[in-house]
């Protein structure tokens, strides 16, 4: 980066830059499991015959590169071909990307409004490449800037990859795991410090600002070389635990709440959750009853959930129990879902879901959560949301659950 003196105008201040500023940092992952991934986006690139890749979602480029976007209205992608994959970032970040991101960085500025796309020119330039069939992620990619891409290599056609990345995503590697046993670690020390915290009187962000700070210093101390951002909690009580994703309020807890914790530890871009049910005092004798039926649903869950397992097939038989109970109406969403670089706003693996239209089998190296919830509306005996919350690694010939914090009446009714 230069700095010149004589430059009077905008219109002579560059539109691509390159910022190697500092050094290089310790990535998440060592360079052989980059590596790998990016081996297998080649792959998918060999099979539908893409001349390059552009990524533009917070996850592709996370999982591919490490780095982890700040929009703020601008545009970031990852542009792989056969040889290369290179970042294509904002001056506004500097030289950031550069240093946590694994491979090459093109830094474009504010100076022309089509610099971004000039950008990705660039990056197929350097690397030799004239496309005529460019991979991208439509299940992330605005219409408006699709199309710009599309005008910017008229003469490629833009190929959706998302899916066939999705499901390289879905089965993790060992230095993945890893990582997630940490934040299901994480997770559980949160819930262990707002357990402790939980009395009459306080308030619900309160509550979950506790939560937070406990998970936060516990990410920074693992994992010192890495960002730390994006963890938060969602602590519910009364009638506000009827959604999963209700935020944290100014109510104050009252004795005979139902209490909903939700920890939510982010470890470089992986997602963990631990999340529970509680009551503030004894709970009344329909909500004991709502609370024991949906245990009993999670309990199951946790032993059907294994190698050769179908997702649906697990739906389809949890289902059952509800049925019996006269409480099919009151579920709110699926079973459970894929762990890994997704949060609150991005990367959802939808392919393995455990849902009723879901048909994939499960694998070594999945990782999925169990997490039966039902709601019962205001004014009706027992109102409020019930829901448990456990992560499992499926390995070869068994099952590994790495949610320890304890659930259930026996565990989680809070005499304070």
């Amino acid at each position: 980066m230069s700095v010149s003196a004589s430059t009077s105008s905008v219109a002579e201040l560059e539109r691509l830059k390159t910022l190697h500023i500092g050094q290089k940092q310790p990535l998440t992952f060592s360079d052989a499991e980059f590596e790998r991934r990016l081996g297998g986006l080649r792959r998918i690139m060999g099979e539908q015959g893409l001349d390059a890749v552009i990524l533009t979602s917070y996850h592709g480029i996370k999982y591919y590169s490490d780095f982890l976007y700040t929009t703020f209205g601008r545009n970031y992608a990852l542009v792989v071909t056969a040889n290369n994959s290179t970042t294509v970032t904002a001056n506004i970040d500097a030289g950031m990307p550069w240093r946590t991101s694994y491979g090459e960085n093109i830094v474009y500025t504010d100076w022309r409004r089509d610099n971004f796309f000039y950008g990705l020119q660039e990056a197929l330039k350097r690397d030799g490449v004239k496309a005529s069939r460019i991979g991208v992620e439509d299940d992330f990619l605005p219409g408006l800037t699709r199309q710009r891409i599309q005008d910017t290599f008229a003469d490629a056609a833009l190929v959706d990859v998302s899916q066939d990345a999705m499901r390289q995503r879905m089965i993790k590697s060992a230095e993945e795991i890893e990582v997630i046993k940490h934040g299901a670690r994480i997770g559980d020390l949160g819930g262990e410090a707002i357990k402790a915290a939980i009395r009459e009187g306080i308030s619900e962000y309160e509550v979950a600002l506790i939560g937070t700070e406990a998970m936060v210093h516990e990410i920074a101390r693992t994992f010192p070389h890495r960002e730390v951002r994006d963890t938060w909690v969602w602590f519910q009580s009364g009638i506000n635990t009827d959604g999963a994703h209700n935020w944290a309020t100014t109510r104050q807890l009252q004795r005979g709440d139902i209490l909903s914790l939700n920890c939510f530890p982010m470890t470089s871009g992986y997602y963990t959750a631990l999340e529970r049910t509680l009551f503030l005092g004894q709970p009344d004798e329909e909500s004991l009853r709502l609370w024991n039926i949906n245990v009993e649903v999670h309990r199951r869950g946790l032993e059907l959930i294994k190698p050769g397992a179908v997702c649906k097939d697990i739906a389809a038989e949890l289902n059952e129990i509800y049925i019996g109970h006269g409480l099919l109406p009151n579920r709110t969403f699926g079973y459970g879902h894929s762990f890994g670089v997704l949060s609150h706003y991005y990367g959802r693996e939808a392919g393995l879901e455990l849902r009723e239209d879901i048909d994939t089998v499960l694998e070594p190296g999945m990782v999925v959560s169990m997490e039966p919830m039902i709601t019962v509306a205001d004014g009706l005996p027992g109102a409020g949301g019930y829901r448990e919350h456990d992560i499992l690694v499926v390995g070869e010939d068994s099952v590994e659950n790495i949610t320890k914090f304890g659930f259930g009446p026996e565990n989680n009714i809070i005499d304070a």
